[in-house]
Parts: C-alpha cells; sequence; structure tokens
C-alpha cells in the first residue's frame, strides 16, 4: 500500500514573507481548481525550499540549485501536469545561475517562483547574490533577476511580487499557471519575501515598490518599453513589481509542445508488449 506524506507545520520565522507566497499559492490553485494530484512542486535548498512539505500535493526536495532541471523533467515526462519550481535567490542566483538563464531558452511550461529576502536566511543571514551594498559587508552589486530575465528574447511570463500585498500575488500568480496550461511556456515570478529575523526590509520595501502597470507607456508585450521603464522606476529610486512580460503571441512553444506534440509523454505512454509489438519487431529486424 502506497502512503502519501501528510503537510507539516512551516519552519518559517513567524511574520516570514514566505508565509504570503504559501497562501497565495494554495489560493491560487483553488482558484483555478488544481486537482491536488496534478500539482507537483519542487522545492530547493533553504528556508524557501521547504514549501513542498507544507501542501498535500506532490513534492520532491531538489538538489541545491537544480530544482530547475528535476523540475523540466517532470513537465517533459507528464506534461498534462502543473509543475512549480520554488526556491530562493541564493538557491537560484547563485549555485543555480546556469539552470536559472537557461531555463527561459528551453521554454518550458513550468512556474518558477524565487522567494528573494536578500539573504541566506537558513544559514544565519550571510550576503546572497542579490543582497545591497553594505549588508553584512557586502561590497558585490546585488544581481537583478529581471532585468536579466528581460534581456533574454524568448516569450517567457515575467513579473515580480511582493509578499506584503498577497492580493495582487494571488492575481499573478493565477496569470502565470493560466500561461504554463495554454503550453506557452516558461513562467518566472520573483517574489519579494522579507527575512524577519536577518534582513527585515518590510518597511522599506513597502515605501518602495511601485506597480509599473500604473506607469506612462506601460506596454508588457513590448521588452524594450519595459526594459528601459524597469530601469527608469530603479533610478528613481522605487523597486519595479508587477508584470514585466506578457507576449502578445499565445500560440503553444512551450518546450514540451515542440518535443512531444499532442503526445501524452514518457510517464504516460503504454510499454505494454501487444501495444509495442509492430515497434519491437522492426528494432529487432534491424538489429540483425
Amino acid at each position: 500500500m502506497v502512503q502519501s506524506a501528510k503537510p507539516v507545520p512551516p519552519i518559517w520565522c513567524p511574520g516570514c514573507g514566505d508565509f504570503g507566497l504559501l497562501a497565495s499559492v494554495k489560493r491560487a490553485a483553488a482558484d483555478l481548481k488544481i486537482p491536488p494530484h496534478n500539482l507537483v512542486l519542487v522545492g530547493g535548498i533553504g528556508c524557501s525550499g521547504s514549501i513542498h512539505n507544507f501542501l498535500e500535493v506532490n513534492g520532491i526536495h531538489a538538489l541545491h540549485g537544480r530544482l530547475l532541471a528535476q523540475a523540466i523533467g517532470v513537465k517533459l515526462a507528464n506534461p498534462s501536469l502543473t509543475v512549480v519550481a520554488a526556491g530562493g535567490d541564493g538557491d537560484g542566483y547563485a549555485i543555480g545561475m546556469g539552470h536559472f538563464m537557461h531555463a527561459f531558452k528551453k521554454n518550458a511550461s513550468i512556474l518558477y517562483i524565487v522567494m528573494n529576502n536578500e539573504t541566506y536566511g537558513l544559514t544565519k543571514g550571510q550576503p546572497s547574490p542579490t543582497s545591497q551594498l553594505g549588508f553584512e559587508g557586502n561590497i558585490e552589486a546585488p544581481f537583478d533577476a529581471i532585468l536579466s530575465a528581460l534581456s533574454i528574447p524568448v516569450p517567457n511570463f515575467i513579473a515580480r511580487t511582493f509578499s506584503g500585498d498577497p492580493k495582487t500575488m494571488t492575481q499573478i500568480l493565477e496569470e502565470a499557471i493560466r500561461f504554463n496550461h495554454e503550453n506557452r511556456g516558461f513562467a518566472f515570478v520573483e517574489d519579494l519575501s522579507p527575512c524577519v529575523t536577518y534582513n527585515d526590509t518590510y518597511k522599506l520595501w513597502r515605501e518602495k515598490v511601485l506597480d509599473v502597470s500604473k506607469l506612462p507607456g506601460y506596454d508588457p508585450s513590448d521588452r524594450k518599453t519595459m526594459f528601459r521603464l524597469y530601469l527608469d522606476t530603479l533610478e528613481s529610486g522605487k523597486i519595479p513589481v508587477g508584470v514585466m512580460h506578457r507576449p502578445k503571441d499565445a500560440a503553444k512553444v512551450g518546450l514540451e509542445a515542440k518535443l512531444l506534440g499532442d503526445a501524452v509523454g514518457p510517464a504516460r505512454s503504454d510499454i505494454s508488449i501487444d501495444a509495442n509489438l509492430t515497434s519491437y519487431e522492426k528494432l529487432l529486424a534491424a538489429a540483425v
């Protein structure tokens, strides 16, 4: 008899921004009526990476920095699944950077959520790739994932949310998942998720976040326009949030659609002798 693991209470510190993200994922899945057995949550390493333990869905605790490789593998094995990869800024933008950049190019229809708190919270507050200058002695300029995402000319869905605004976050997550369900490709959402213990940025981020959809000239279908709008917003001292790229073309350009077409995928294929006898005989004949 197969026994399924039950969700456990979150281990996060009270007030952690990851609670907001967890609630929005649950709400988005419920609003979109995704059956729990059809949702796969691939968690990374770090505080945020344990998120799959707190939901009664199919979950995988991936290797450090490798959650995207495993999430894409799940999607290609069974494209009917809703696949969400969720990790942190240290996991995704440091050891996982190679997979992060190539995921946009591969364009599999999965959702990748990065909970960015600008620190390594699980290992007690060291600077991460997104930490600001001066934080815990950091002397490196912070990495900006949205700018990097916008620089890759592939029709991905790109957005940033803030855990202090769960309503908007839920709306954006739902749009991203619908994008995946239409086999339109990769959806990336960076969530600003404060670490209340080692880098409490709630007050600062509430004062600085700015919804780019309210700015003159906003056009998420125009990558060049959004790149400039994003840079201008940063230079004004604000933090851009909202949908940064929403492709006009609704074609099925996801990696799984290109590779498999209408096939059900390896995990659901009929591998019985009777169904494949002709193919087996051809292979045997060719080997003689």
